[in-house]
């Protein structure tokens, strides 16, 4: 258990290292390295007052400063963030994954909050959105860009913005447009992906799926049933009635890889679209081997060898590791447990959370395993002692 601490401290000091040279003051340089640790020790909630209590402060101001005033900058962070995760994890046939998830919220002061679908609720809720994109191979998956969904209402209204802190020169977009910025700057960085997957909010988008033709980027972007396809007479048909006449031959059962209840085990058939240039565009159908079957649907874009169905077939499986990261970094890394209203506090705790689940996958990719329930409460004992020796630590250099 030792070994297993050691190396995880060491790891935890060796990523903060990334980040270090961004805070200018060393007091806040040494407390973002207490509240990664704080991320990833045993507290039941990882907001400002018990992070602060975790830390040995008096009070939780100092935390609250780390999270607004105090001077360095979260996009940079979060290249950092990217870059070390990429590093730790590339594969050339890594996927690149967007998707949301919601932070369930009170009252309407917290920068982009309103009513509106939560999948974490799984119901319409008071909630903020984010919108993340996750990178997944053989090695792990880690979240690697963030951006805060502003509902348009929000954007339209000043007053408000300026309350919750959001800068004057964002303006309202769409969850696709958020989506091609972070696929964008992860393709810029030099990030090794051979696909994007994303569900049927991104998949829909016509202007996402131009954006990775255009960058040679393969995807598999589910659809919704009423998704029109052109078809050879000349019409458009919604994929659910394409589905339907496809022959009974054509279908072929293939795993979408292991879930939390075992295999997944679906029907699928494969209809070519066209091809150019040695890229094929492909109908991708999923049956469920129920009873009643339900079917899902994916648009595919895919360079000649590697349009095979059980190479899509995987692909399509990859996008269901966003939400295995949502679910570690919101229940290991305090994702979800921040209490900041102001726009670049959300950006700042998420981008330390993400740095903590990295961190984390990390240790997983080399087999060092990092067991929340073993470790939590010496972590937690040993509490405000990490902060000084933190503290310390920076001190020296």
């Amino acid at each position: 258990m030792e070994k297993r601490l050691s190396g995880w401290k060491r790891e935890l000091l060796r990523a903060h290292g990334l980040i270090a040279e961004l805070f200018v003051r060393s007091e806040p340089r040494a407390r973002s390295l207490a509240y990664l640790q704080g991320l990833l020790s045993g507290c039941e909630r990882k907001n400002g007052w018990q992070l602060s209590e975790w830390m040995g402060e008096a009070a939780p101001y100092a935390v609250q400063h780390l999270m607004d005033r105090a001077r360095w900058d979260a996009d940079e962070a979060r290249d950092r963030v990217r870059s070390y995760a990429l590093e730790e994890l590339h594969s050339a046939d890594a996927v690149l994954i967007v998707d949301e998830t919601g932070f369930l919220k009170k009252g309407n002061h917290s920068a982009g909050v309103k009513r509106q679908y939560s999948g974490t609720a799984g119901r319409i809720e008071n909630s903020q959105v984010g919108v993340f994109l996750c990178y997944g191979s053989d090695k792990g998956v880690a979240l690697v860009d963030r951006e805060l969904y502003i509902p348009q209402e929000w954007a339209a209204d000043r007053d408000r913005r300026r309350a919750a802190g959001i800068p004057d020169i964002v303006e309202f977009a769409t969850k696709p447009e958020l989506a091609r910025r972070m696929i964008g700057r992860a393709l810029d960085s030099g990030a090794l992906a051979a696909w994007v997957a994303a569900d049927e909010v991104y998949g829909h988008d016509s202007k996402l799926r131009r954006f990775l033709e255009g960058r040679q980027m393969a995807y598999v972007l589910a659809v919704a049933s009423d998704q029109r396809l052109w078809q050879a007479d000349f019409m458009q048909h919604r994929v659910d009635a394409i589905a339907r006449s496809l022959p009974a031959p054509g279908w072929k059962r293939l795993s979408a890889g292991f879930g939390s209840k075992g295999e997944r085990l679906y029907d699928w058939a494969l209809m070519p679209l066209s091809k150019q240039d040695g890229w094929a565009r492909a109908l991708l159908v999923r049956r469920s081997i129920e009873e009643k079957p339900e079917c899902a649907y994916y648009l595919c874009y895919a360079p000649s060898g590697k349009d095979t169905i059980e190479t899509l077939v995987r692909v399509a499986g990859q996008r269901w590791l966003i939400e295995q990261s949502f679910e570690t970094a919101k229940g290991e890394c305090g994702l979800d447990h921040y209490e900041v209203r102001h726009w670049r506090g959300w950006y700042r705790h998420i981008t330390l959370a993400m740095l903590a689940h990295a961190v984390l996958s990390a240790l997983r990719a080399r087999g060092e395993k990092n067991s929340r329930r073993a470790s939590a409460a010496q972590r937690t004992r040993t509490a405000p002692s990490a902060h000084r020796v933190a503290m310390a630590r920076v001190a020296r250099h």
